[in-house]
């Protein structure tokens, strides 16, 4: 791969990125409902990392380059379509709403520069599955099936604790309670958790111990990730609405639950 191609792949996916918020801000904006933002992201993320491995930018072969289509795809539609499904079930997702609260008449404004900060954040992400999927090694091997495994754990654990969390919701008995069975008791951000660990498949993928220097950089990929998680977008604001919800009951679950890395809970008095 030669500089110009990594440039011109890096444009390509930043401008499929922005068009992918634009459209989420779109829907936003008619439908009065945020909640569709974060499943716009998602597909529109998984499309664009589908068309940087599908671009006859590199020289990855055609078998790795399918492979990581079909780590993609099956990361945009599980989580996607569990977005989408939860966001059916409410009218505005609580993060987005208070920033739409504090941007008062200026939200329109403030929220397409939110998006297009989020396409640009994001930008990194896509790149990972591109630069995996042109691994020039001409065949596939230990690595690629090593990057399936630590896939499939990120993967696998965030299905795991989706299920656990809406099953725990879904009880009646748990009707304004927290969480904190199953993964939850040991961390209080286990789907958060397991996402920053698929993303690392990329890297693992894309580094080659020779002839790739471009491979390197699909390290940003899971850096990226857990900064907007721990840092942005994800646990600040949640940890927020969560409080505000659940009061004590909440504070007393973060003094003994870990943020995002699985550890055995604290226990009480300690």
């Amino acid at each position: 791969m030669t500089i110009t191609s990594f440039v011109l792949a890096l444009a390509s996916v930043a401008a499929l990125m922005a068009a992918a918020m634009s459209c989420a801000w779109l829907v936003e904006r008619r439908t009065g409902n945020s909640g569709w933002i974060d499943a716009i992201w998602t597909f529109g993320l998984g499309a664009t990392g589908i068309v940087g491995a599908l671009l006859p930018f590199g020289e990855g072969p055609l078998s790795r380059r399918l492979l990581v289509v079909a780590l993609a795809a099956v990361w945009a539609l599980r989580l996607g379509l569990h977005v989408a499904s939860r966001t059916r079930g409410i009218s505005d997702d609580p993060r987005y709403a208070k920033l739409k609260r504090d941007w008062g008449a200026d939200k329109d404004r403030q929220m397409f520069r939110f998006m297009m900060m989020q396409a640009l954040a994001s930008t990194p992400l896509a790149m990972g599955i591109f630069l995996a999927a042109h691994n020039p090694a001409p065949t596939l091997g230990f690595q690629d099936m090593l990057g399936v495994l630590v896939f499939a754990l990120g993967v696998g654990g965030g299905a795991v604790a989706d299920r656990q969390l809406r099953a725990f919701a879904q009880d009646p008995h748990n009707k304004g309670k927290v969480c904190d069975t199953g993964l939850w008791a040991w961390s209080r951000h286990p789907n958060y958790f397991f996402e920053c660990v698929l993303w690392c498949a990329y890297p693992v993928i894309a580094i080659a111990a020779t002839g790739y220097p471009f491979g390197f950089v699909a390290l940003l990929s899971p850096l990226c990730i857990t900064l907007l998680l721990t840092r942005i977008s994800g646990i600040p604001p949640l940890e927020e609405h969560m409080v505000a919800k659940h009061g004590d009951a909440y504070r007393s679950y973060q003094q003994k639950t870990s943020a995002l890395l699985p550890w055995p809970p604290m226990a009480k008095g300690a």
